[in-house]
């Protein structure tokens, strides 16, 4: 699978495993009905990137909310179709208005939250471990 989003520098960041691991762990904690952020932050913190806890929280929210029903994950290696519709969307590789049928305000949140997603995460994957930034 390859997917990438644009750092600050213009070089291309390999994700995946952050969007997988914070879905799942995004999901796991909604299933049984705990906050989700804090597990949002657990999760994000083993790839150095924890600040990004709220920017998916919103993300996969509002992905829920276009979709019309819950997010599904994948198990293990297996990825889900959701999983690879969330990590196409944040690659770019299909627009959002070809993927779901909602109203535009949910329409226009949820491309606002990719584009935020894909910000935050080029700068957070830009940064070291500790938050100081490269110069």
């Amino acid at each position: 699978m390859s997917f990438m989003i644009p750092s600050p520098g213009g070089e291309a960041l390999a994700a995946p495993h952050i969007v997988i691991d914070a879905v799942r762990c995004w999901r796991a904690a909604r299933d049984v009905g705990e906050p989700v952020q804090p597990c949002l932050f657990a999760a994000l913190r083993v790839h150095d990137c924890d600040i990004l806890a709220p920017v998916f929280d919103s993300l996969m929210t509002l992905c829920e909310s276009a979709l019309g029903r819950p997010l599904e994950v994948g198990d293990g290696a297996g990825v889900s179709a959701d999983e690879h519709l969330l990590l196409d969307l944040l690659g770019g590789v299909r627009p959002s208005g070809a993927c779901f049928v909602c109203g535009e305000g949910i329409a226009t949140a949820l491309d606002c939250a990719l584009c935020s997603t894909r910000i935050m995460m080029a700068l957070a994957c830009a940064m070291p471990a500790g938050g100081a930034r490269l110069h």
